[in-house]
């Protein structure tokens, strides 16, 4: 047993993960109680047998009376439509795309729900992460390292990419060093309500939304032009990578060539249709589109939507959909362990991601005045301002930044 009298509040979401994660606290000793944050009340934009929240927060109170716990419900959709609802549809209306389970997880559950927790004299507070903790010590002091989940297909640790050594300090992940198919098989033994429920699917805790639905609240369908911009088009021809130049030999002017891209414009391409908005649409998509007689599929490479216009490429080798480098000005740049920040003019290697499960690709971060520059060893597919991206050390994420 560890801190067998520590108090901890954990965020039953009414899945299973969640519901283990509880009950191995209470074997382990913890006082345990169980909390359901309800974070959104419009059911017009949720698919109704999706994740509704009367069923979720029912099956959370009775995986807590099952556990012998003491459960509430608590209502923070005010807090999640300030800080989450409403940074999506800024976001969208300018072009970019958000991840908002990165920022539910930085704004909601390790900061709202934290301070609920703590003003319950909780200790820690845990949730059903895959991802795991480890602590080492840096200058005398405790630092907190946030680690891949043993389970490779379900690691979370990119969600959790924005917290802080505060943050980590009062986070417990009982069930980072298990397999999926080891949760759902304490669940069936304890004959938790939760064991056999399929994982949800979209926001974070709102369940499976329409998107276009959801944005069209606020953001208007608008006729706009669809531009396909050919292969050969200049802009291409000069973003080439010298064959076998050092990573370190890469200039100020080099470095922006391959980690910021000149926005897009009318003349580089045909009209090869319309759309419905083009804040509708997020770079590297391709459903929704409905343009034919294409040949190759047409993928989304850039939108513009103070003119209102999607610029699109054929096909999914299109050198628009690809990019080498990335960047993440200043006041964006986070480091989950702030030993390992890098100062201006440094540079370091890294392991990077820009999207959840996608596997880690060797990069170079350069910090220089403005920001860093991410540069990787083999072009990525579909990098889009407003997602974040996470750089890590083996399976440690050591920090994490809003693309540019």
């Amino acid at each position: 047993m560890q801190d067998n009298k520590k108090r901890v509040v954990v965020g039953l979401s009414g899945g299973v993960d969640s519901s283990v994660a509880a009950s191995l606290l209470v074997d382990q000793g913890y006082e345990v109680i169980g909390l359901f944050m309800k974070n959104w009340h419009d059911e017009s934009v949720t698919l109704s047998n999706e994740c509704p929240w009367m069923e979720d927060s029912t099956d959370a109170m009775l995986v807590a009376q099952k556990l012998g716990i003491p459960f509430q419900a608590i209502d923070l959709s005010e807090d999640y439509k300030e800080r989450i609802v409403d940074y999506m549809f800024a976001e969208y209306k300018a072009g970019r795309t958000p991840n908002p389970d990165i920022l539910c997880n930085r704004e909601i559950k390790f900061d709202i729900f934290l301070k609920t927790a703590l003003k319950l004299k909780a200790d820690y507070v845990a949730t059903g992460h895959y991802c795991q903790k480890a602590t080492v010590e840096v200058d005398g002091k405790p630092m907190y390292r946030l680690l891949a989940g043993a389970d490779p297909n379900k690691d979370q640790s990119y969600f959790l990419c924005q917290l802080n050594q505060e943050q980590l300090a009062k986070a417990l992940f009982p069930i980072g060093h298990l397999q999926k198919s080891e949760v759902r098989t304490i669940a069936a033994n304890l004959d938790l309500v939760t064991a056999g429920k399929k994982d949800s699917q979209g926001l974070c805790f709102i369940g499976k939304v329409r998107l276009p639905d959801f944005l069209q609240q606020q953001l208007k369908p608008k006729k706009g032009k669809v531009i396909a911009v050919p292969e050969s088009a200049p802009r291409y021809q000069k973003n080439s990578i010298p064959a076998g130049m050092e990573a370190d030999a890469y200039d100020q002017e080099l470095l922006e060539d391959t980690c910021l891209v000149p926005p897009y414009s009318e003349n580089e391409g045909a009209v090869v249709g319309e759309h419905n908005g083009a804040h509708y649409f997020t770079i590297g998509q391709r459903k929704g589109l409905n343009i034919g007689g294409t040949g190759k599929p047409l993928f989304v490479i850039a939108t513009d939507t103070q003119e209102n216009i999607i610029y699109t490429g054929l096909g999914e080798d299109h050198p628009g959909l690809l990019r080498y480098g990335l960047f993440v000005p200043t006041p964006d740049i986070h480091w989950i362990r702030p030993d390992k920040a890098l100062q201006v003019g440094e540079t370091a290697e890294y392991l990077a991601r820009i999207r959840y499960r996608q596997p880690l690709s060797k990069a170079r971060l350069y910090r220089k005045e403005s920001g860093l520059y991410v540069r990787f060893d083999e072009a990525q597919r579909g990098i889009a301002a407003g997602q974040f991206v996470a750089w890590y050390e083996g399976d440690e994420a050591i920090g994490s930044g809003t693309i540019a």
